[in-house]
């Protein structure tokens, strides 16, 4: 399957959401900058390109039962719809399988345990700091706690211009 392919039907998944859909996109482009600068892997590059794509596909879901988009509702949700969205999308087992299981720990900084995990949380900070309009001491606590790639910490100095 295209990753093209996903995110057209992320989009059509989205209902015309144009927040949820501006936001995976841009999740998606950074992620994607932020694994081909650094080199990753095909697999890894995929990876973190199909998660970007659907790391928020429980929002819709939270908002209706728990009435917001809280983060560990969203990692609680997520898991399974991914799954379910990604089944018979012609993945390999091994990409399905952590595709689901990024979503599963989208909001978790702590325990990244590989490269796609963290390009995907780098990627979902630079947008959420513009969309939620984080303080400058949230930014340089993420540049201190999150960023460990020179690609995604260089991107944060550019758009935040942390220093």
């Amino acid at each position: 399957m295209e990753i093209t392919e996903i995110a057209k039907q992320m989009i059509d998944y989205s209902q015309g959401n144009l927040h949820d859909i501006n936001h995976f996109l841009k999740v998606f482009a950074y992620a994607k900058i932020i694994a081909e600068c650094e080199g990753l892997s095909i697999r890894d590059r995929q990876t973190a390109e199909i998660a970007a794509l659907v790391h928020d596909i429980a929002c819709p879901l939270c908002r209706e039962k728990y009435g917001n988009t809280n983060g560990k509702h969203q990692e609680e949700e997520g898991a399974a719809l991914a799954k379910e969205f990604l089944r018979g999308k012609q993945l390999p087992e091994d990409i399905l399988n952590r595709v689901v299981f990024l979503v599963g720990h989208h909001h978790t900084c702590t325990g990244v345990d590989g490269p796609d995990y963290r390009v995907l949380l780098e990627a979902d900070f630079l947008v959420n700091a513009d969309e939620s309009q984080y303080s400058m001491d949230t930014v340089r606590s993420a540049k201190e706690n999150i960023f460990r790639t020179k690609t995604g910490t260089a991107l944060l100095q550019s758009v935040y211009g942390v220093l």
